[in-house]
């Protein structure tokens, strides 16, 4: 796993300077597309609780629970920094599913997963598709706050 040993919002940003434009102008999209969901530092969940452990950058925030009855504060959308990309964790559903599912392969994306999607450059990506994703993932999230916990429980 790649260490990114940033301790708060500001640190982050500047951790690598060769993609710290990258981040920023990602975070800009989100706060254009999703003003409704704030921004801050993540810094990742101890050894044995619920979560990932990484450091990222989050917007709006809820409660993540597991099968096990474990739970902590968990953001909507998370950007994270990895070895020699960028890495962006989407927590909500539509119809049961990933919101992701609907926009897979349609983002410019590097690499997807089941929750996530990667860049190397945010010039590779379909901004106006990001936006919408990104736009559509805070809009499902105001309307039912709880949408992110079912998500969990039904994996």
């Amino acid at each position: 796993m790649f260490d990114v040993t940033a301790t708060d919002l500001h640190s982050y940003f500047n951790f690598d300077a060769e993609r710290e434009a990258d981040l920023r102008k990602f975070g800009g999209l989100i706060r254009k597309a999703a003003p409704s969901l704030a921004c801050h530092f993540h810094q990742g969940t101890p050894a044995g609780s619920a979560g990932m452990r990484m450091r990222m950058i989050g917007y709006g925030m809820f409660r993540y629970s597991t099968k096990s009855g474990k739970s902590t504060e968990w953001p909507v959308i998370g950007m994270a920094l990895q070895k020699s990309y960028i890495s962006v964790y989407l927590s909500v559903t539509t119809d049961g599913k990933p919101i992701l599912d609907r926009y897979r392969g349609k983002l410019g994306e590097m690499r997807s997963g089941r929750n996530n999607f990667s860049f190397v450059r945010f010039e590779q990506l379909r901004t106006e598709m990001v936006a919408k994703l990104i736009a559509e993932t805070a809009e499902v999230f105001n309307t039912d706050p709880e949408n992110p916990v079912r998500y969990r429980e039904g994996s």
